[in-house]
């Protein structure tokens, strides 16, 4: 079997020396911009820590909001990079049995992937908006600062929506071919 034939293989074997561009010529949207938005939430939360740190060592007190808008950061850069990553192609899988497959098989094994990652960010914006509706209703505050609530988990459904266009559109490049 000839790596050649098969539309999967290229799109996994990328380095990431290469621009985003290159990694997904289906993608629409620029992979750039959630790699930008990962880089500056990592930024953030180590310039939270590094502050915190330095200011607890040398006054003994600790800033009050830097869990919480360091949980929030990390969540959302985990958010942003799994975006990337399916645009992409750079999610995690088994590639040790995905080898073994032939072309035919390789393409139902993605599909099963799509559908079920599909099916699993669905059901994250569906609670996910919800569990932000009920804090914007309940006027619920967080723990650390008492800022609303829904200000930190409005970003999980909409983050998951940016995942479900990266998929849908892979997808659509898979089953036309256009990804090698």
């Amino acid at each position: 079997m000839s790596t050649d034939d098969d539309p999967l293989v290229d799109a996994r074997d990328t380095t990431r020396t290469e621009p985003p561009e290159s990694r997904a010529p289906h993608a629409r949207v620029p992979v750039r911009i959630e790699e930008a938005l990962g880089a500056l939430a990592m930024a953030l939360i180590v310039a939270i820590s590094f502050g915190n740190v330095v200011v607890r060592y040398l006054t003994n007190v600790s800033f009050a909001f830097t869990e919480e808008f360091s949980v929030f950061l990390l969540v959302f850069m985990t958010f942003v990079g799994a975006s990337a990553a399916f645009a992409t192609n750079e999610h995690i899988r088994i590639t040790f049995f995905l080898d073994l497959m032939r072309p035919r098989a390789r393409l139902l094994a993605e599909a099963v992937t799509l559908f079920a990652t599909t099916a699993m960010f669905a059901l994250v914006v569906y609670y996910g908006a919800q569990v932000t509706y009920d804090e914007w209703y309940w006027e619920e505050t967080s723990p650390g600062l008492g800022y609303p609530a829904w200000i930190y988990t409005i970003w999980l459904p909409l983050l998951s929506l940016a995942i479900l266009g990266r998929v849908v559109g892979r997808a659509i490049a898979v089953f036309r071919g256009r990804v090698r």
